[in-house]
């Protein structure tokens, strides 16, 4: 690390300008929260693996910044040469540069991995004293990565109608209607599963994403897809043509955009294909960019006076799902959740017999009821019998993220990634978290379930207690169009703050139709982003309070649930009501829960909950299964 710190100070004091300081980023060129392996780049600088953070380097000084579901795994990974900036309790790293580095001073960032607004809010922060964002010509962090993993060819894959549920022709439609009424010519998409949305693309490129690495940009009657050609094979290429979509290469996308420019200019030309550019009658003159999410090297290559800078039309046409993509979904997750109980079962056979034969007897054993035990349970072991039972089911292709297998103090790290190499034992007087997901070609999963193979104090069932009435609170509520997520954020927190208690994280994010798990632009959050979209039927969205005590245990619930309209007796000034419609199905651990904190409200919530589970569930079951899944969810009286 020390090494690769002084080849980046030695670059930057070789620069023209010198550089002060060097931001490195998460996100790749087009801004993902998940990115491939030689785009860990931030990883790679600072040892640091978790998915969000942006390192800083000066010539002095290392600094990473991260978000609260972090900071006790940074705290962990980073060496000494490196100083954690907690956000939202440290200065932002816009102000903290301002502030720290010199007058006139240079900071070099790659534009290709820097959004519109973030470069747009820094250059404001740094005009008091005359510094200047510089872009690097390459990307410095590469130039120092001697082994950088090398490009993967994976191919582009069409994704059938069947699953899709909508044409690319009526997509491009809606968007060029959009275009119009914006009076803009052209559009540019940089963010992976927006390009693969509205084509109906998928692919391999970043792992737990079936995105493809690509641009798009769509004009009023012209359609492209910038690609590394050697991932599309000519059936697919056909495919793309047939929808009107030309292929070009990826890195003729900085080109072209300038062409888009063009059209600008007197004579109105627009792009044709093949890179060239004819006269055209159009009387519409912007270029809509997203600027959350268009890399800032793009954006340079355009008239600013002639940019419309407005959220992306993509990302609220893809949370709104159709009927075949919501359909989808609740079959995916039926099917996963019989994975979840099949894997639960299993976990409990194993932890019977391994701690029986250890000497440790679980609750309703006797001597004669030992075992040997045939292998360790190890976090990643147990992770991937997990996977396993996915693996067996229709449509499966692979996980949506890291699974999170955390036993006792691990699970108090909020984004906890197991290594086999130093990962936990399960330990039956410990609480385990785990909180995984699926990719199906009908759908995307989120589930996280939290037990205890032991006792579990009375402490730690208040607590489970506390987060699953949240995690009811929030599933039960109806509440007016035009709600937002940051208004339904405490919903699920209240419970917890009785007792004095919250947790670092958003409660509920959008989640893709077999695309990202983390999907927006809605969430529910007590982050201020969560005011910008409000809640409409047909999105999805997940229900996942939590609690973390750290060095001793963590606590997650999590459901998706599908944002529906809601039957109420009255509709106050006609705006019409929504509630949400659960379609995950795993059972809760009774043996955590302190019925004595339930409502009888919601006690009726679980007992009606486990029912449907024991229902829907059970024809993906074997009978031993079924009698596992019989006395989970059998009727809780108090």
């Amino acid at each position: 690390m020390g090494d690769t710190l002084a080849a980046l100070r030695a670059l930057m004091a070789s620069h023209s300008p010198p550089l002060a300081a060097l931001v490195v980023p998460s996100e790749d060129y087009h801004q993902s929260e998940y990115v491939s392996e030689r785009d860990k780049r931030r990883q790679f600088v600072s040892g640091f693996t978790g998915s969000a953070g942006l390192a800083l380097i000066t010539t002095t000084e290392a600094r990473l910044w991260t978000d609260g579901r972090y900071f006790l795994q940074a705290t962990q990974e980073l060496s000494d040469q490196w100083t954690l900036m907690r956000m939202g309790e440290d200065p932002t790293v816009d102000i903290w540069m301002a502030d720290n580095l010199p007058e006139n001073a240079a900071i070099g960032i790659d534009p290709w991995c820097i959004s519109i607004d973030t470069a747009q809010k820094w250059e404001r922060a740094f005009a008091k004293k005359g510094q200047k964002l510089v872009e690097t010509s390459k990307n410095l962090v590469d130039e120092v990565w001697k082994d950088r993993p090398p490009v993967e060819i994976n191919p582009v894959i069409v994704h059938p109608l069947e699953f899709a549920g909508r044409s690319v022709e009526e997509k491009l439609k809606d968007l060029r209607q959009k275009l119009t009424q914006e009076k803009a010519r052209g559009i540019i998409f940089t963010t992976l599963d927006e390009v693969a949305w509205l084509y109906n693309v998928r692919g391999s490129d970043v792992s737990y994403c079936p995105v493809v690495h690509a641009y798009a940009i769509v004009t009023l009657d012209s359609a492209f897809f910038y690609v590394d050609k050697r991932k599309v094979s000519s059936e697919v290429a056909h495919q793309l043509e047939e929808n009107g979509i030309e292929v070009r290469e990826y890195n003729a996308v900085g080109s072209d955009v300038s062409l888009l420019e063009s059209d600008l200019k007197p004579g109105e030309s627009k792009i044709v294909g093949n890179g060239t550019y004819e006269a055209a009658e159009n009387k519409n003159e912007l270029v809509w960019a997203d600027s959350g999410s268009c890399c800032y090297a793009l954006y340079t290559k355009l008239n600013s006076e002639k940019v419309l800078l407005r959220p992306s039309p993509l990302a609220l046409a893809k949370a709104l799902k159709n009927p075949i993509e919501l359909d989808g979904l609740k079959k995916a997750h039926i099917r996963d959740g019989a994975a979840v109980v099949q894997y639960l079962v299993w976990l409990d056979k194993q932890m019977q017999e391994i701690y029986s034969a250890s000497g440790y007897f679980l609750e309703g054993e006797s001597a004669n009821e030992k075992k040997i035990p045939e292998t360790k349970l190890t976090e990643v072991t147990v992770s991937d019998k997990l996977e396993g039972f996915r693996a067996s089911k229709e449509h499966f292709r692979g996980l949506s993220f890291p699974t999170i297998s955390s036993v006792g103090p691990n699970a108090a790290i909020i984004h906890y990634g197991p290594r086999a190499e130093t990962c936990a034992e399960l330990d039956p007087n410990s609480i385990y978290l785990f909180d995984s997901g699926a990719q199906y070609l009908d759908g995307t999963t989120d589930i996280t379930r939290t037990v205890h193979f032991g006792k579990p104090s009375a402490h730690e069932k208040a607590c489970y207690t506390a987060v699953l009435k949240g995690h009811i609170a929030l599933g039960v509520a109806r509440f007016p169009n035009g709600t937002n997520g940051h208004a339904l954020d405490i919903l699920a927190r209240v419970p917890l703050w009785k007792n004095g208690l919250d947790y670092r994280h958003g409660t509920g994010h959008g989640i893709g139709s077999y695309l990202n798990v983390h999907e927006g632009p809605h969430l529910i959050s007590f982050r201020p982003q969560a005011r910008n979209v409000p809640l409409q039927a047909s999105m999805t969205v997940t229900d996942e309070p939590g609690y973390y005590e750290d060095g001793k245990f963590g606590i997650r619930l999590e459901n998706v649930l599908i944002v529906k309209e809601a039957d109420t007796e009255f509709n106050f000034d006609g705006k019409g009501y929504l509630s949400f419609e659960h379609i995950t199905w795993a059972p809760y651990q009774r043996k955590l829960i302190d019925l004595s904190l339930l409502s009888p409200e919601e006690l009726g919530w679980l007992n009606s909950y486990h029912s449907k589970c024991k229902d829907i569930l059970a024809p993906y079951l074997d009978e031993s299964e079924k009698a596992w899944l019989q006395k989970a969810t059998e009727p809780i009286t108090v």
